[in-house]
């Protein structure tokens, strides 16, 4: 993601060794408010599960938290490309 944004994949991280996308950092659902710290509030959080619904959950509190910039990446990993 760059400068432009962080990419943080809330699935498990048994679910997350089956693979993810480039650049991706792993912070389960559950261990996501003890961890709000390692986000930059500055830049877009994009959030990924597997197939939208836990990543929904962490954006919805993300927002709640004072975040301005949260994406939910839609279909999750379900509907990301494969190589």
């Amino acid at each position: 993601m760059g400068e432009t944004g962080q990419l943080i994949d809330v699935r498990e991280p048994d679910e997350v060794a089956t693979g993810t996308l480039p650049g991706a950092i792993n912070i389960p659902l559950a261990e996501l408010p003890g961890r709000i710290d390692e986000l930059d509030r500055s830049r877009t959080v994009v959030l990924l599960c597997r197939s939208g619904g836990r990543s929904a959950m962490a954006a919805e509190f993300l927002t709640n938290q004072g975040f301005d910039d949260v994406v939910n990446l839609a279909g999750g990993m379900l509907a990301a490309p494969t190589p």
